[in-house]
């Protein structure tokens, strides 16, 4: 379970960093960045985790929690599909993660990120690779992501409904893939990823064969 002492150790403004949606085939990349003003209660602590642990209910409960405590400061960025195309996916994921430090409403004096590629930042970075499973404001900015992603893919589902975002949030399962196969891509799919781009590409050449044909 993750716990406080990066932070604690640390002594300053700490802020944990997580981002996620970086493997879907459709989606933005959400980021939250998560400021403890002092030590989460032990009913909190119990409640985080790295969110991929975590049911949907406990991870909406959490992000209820998270919410309405006033010892919680935290702030959410994002990546547009059109982002992650002109920029590429890491650099996207850095993106997010700068939009949501900087939406927390003060600076940290230093950001704990998940992973082990440091984005620019405008404070002080920290990597810690695992860092949702170490770092209780990690943990916490995880959830925040996560919920906030999931939610958003359930409302895009609501216009797209043959890609079962509402269930796998924009990644390759079987039931996207056949939604792909049946009524092609969306504007929500990036189109830089390897499976989008073979589709794109295969119904372009059919596209200029038959316009070869009708010539």
């Amino acid at each position: 379970m993750p716990d406080f002492l990066l932070e604690a150790a640390h002594g300053g403004v700490v802020a944990g960093v997580d981002e996620v949606g970086r493997g879907p085939l459709a989606g933005p990349v959400v980021a939250a960045a998560v400021i403890f003003q002092s030590a989460p209660s032990d009913a909190l602590c119990q409640m985080l985790d790295d969110s991929k642990k975590l049911t949907a209910r406990r991870r909406d409960a959490a992000y209820a929690e998270l919410c309405r405590s006033p010892n919680v400061t935290y702030g959410l960025g994002a990546a547009s599909v059109a982002e992650i195309e002109s920029i590429n996916i890491s650099q996207a994921c850095h993106l997010a993660m700068r939009r949501a430090v900087k939406r927390l409403g003060r600076l940290p004096d230093l950001a704990l990120v998940d992973g082990k590629h440091a984005p620019q930042m405008p404070c002080p970075v920290k990597m810690v690779i695992g860092g949702d499973g170490i770092s209780l404001s990690i943990a916490a900015a995880s959830i925040l992501a996560k919920v906030v992603r999931d939610r958003l893919m359930v409302r895009l589902a609501e216009r797209y409904s043959a890609y079962g975002w509402e269930h796998n949030a924009g990644y390759g399962t079987a039931i996207h893939k056949n939604g792909l196969k049946n009524y092609g891509v969306t504007p929500h799919h990036r189109r830089g990823f390897a499976p989008i781009r073979a589709m794109v590409e295969a119904a372009n050449m059919i596209s200029g064969e038959a316009g070869e044909m009708a010539a």
